[in-house]
């Protein structure tokens, strides 16, 4: 009996646990998207092509008015219908892809860029550098990342470049928080110690040690954070104060179609519908990204 294997148990008769094979199904997965995370992938591939051939997907030139057009509900010469100077809608949500997604790229790069230095200086510095960084990082938090954002367009004026450097200190404090408690973990561990003690200079321990075991979850968060960041642009863009007109841009559209919403409604359905599209798409994409890529 002894030389009898029961057929109900892996190779090597060890007795399969109850996470196991969901462990094995996650890790087949590995580095595929699913059906959601490629859907949401194929969105933000199309807002890429939007943004950087926006002829390829119609419309009119964003530009052109009309006034004979005006208001004209959506049918198959105006797809999205046109706002009240008669110039296409679809043509501007098309156009006014690059100035959002630009701006929420970009926006992510600086609050992201400033995160890690600042947390970077308060996990490796002194305890009066880490209390300092700190309350910068807490009294940022306590406030709403709108205000802060309106706090530095108020210094620097209102534009698209403003906006976002706005959005971008607006959000650099989360960035730092998570980079701090990152970097004082890397100090902490095996890995530095022994380098430490094998002589390494700072720098390099710095570099080789400290910096990738911190970076890795700042980037998957960063993913995450340029939809928000499109959402916060065409927010301060709604409130006057982002992309100038007449030049096409989602929350600026927003804030001309209000006046309309009962006569046009398509003035302001369809950017809405673009910002939140993007915005979960980018979101969506990013946590998949995570979940697939994430180092084991």
């Amino acid at each position: 009996m002894s030389g009898i294997v029961d057929p109900r148990l892996p190779a090597g008769g060890a007795v399969e646990r109850p996470g196991d094979r969901a462990r094995r199904s996650e890790r087949s997965r590995g580095g595929t998207l699913g059906p959601v995370g490629t859907v949401a992938a194929a969105v933000v591939v199309l807002a890429v092509v939007a943004a950087v051939f926006p002829a390829l997907l119609g419309g009119g030139d964003p530009l052109a008015v009309h006034p004979t057009d005006a208001l004209q509900a959506p049918s198959w010469a105006h797809p999205f219908g046109t706002d009240e100077s008669g110039r296409d809608v679809l043509g501007r949500v098309v156009a006014g892809t690059r100035a959002s997604l630009l701006v929420g790229v970009l926006a992510t790069l600086v609050g992201a860029s400033a995160g890690v230095v600042l947390g970077t200086v308060a996990g490796l510095g002194g305890r009066v550098v880490d209390a300092v960084v700190g309350r910068i990082t807490e009294v940022a938090f306590a406030l709403p990342l709108l205000l802060v954002a309106l706090v530095v367009i108020a210094v620097t004026g209102p534009g698209p470049v403003p906006a976002t450097l706005a959005v971008g200190a607006a959000t650099a404090p989360g960035y730092a928080r998570i980079v701090r408690g990152l970097v004082r973990t890397a100090r902490r561990s095996q890995v530095v110690e022994t380098a430490v003690l094998q002589g390494r200079s700072p720098g390099v321990v710095l570099v080789r040690h400290v910096l990738p075991a911190a970076l890795w979850p700042v980037v998957a968060v960063a993913t995450l954070g340029v939809g928000q960041a499109v959402v916060w642009a065409s927010a301060l863009s709604y409130l006057g104060v982002g992309t100038p007109p007449p030049a096409p841009e989602w929350g600026a559209m927003l804030a001309d179609g209000r006046t309309y919403l009962l006569t046009a409604p398509w003035t302001s359905t369809f950017p809405g519908l673009a910002i939140v599209v993007l915005a979960t798409a980018v979101t969506v994409l990013g946590r998949a990204v995570r979940r697939s890529g994430a180092p084991r």
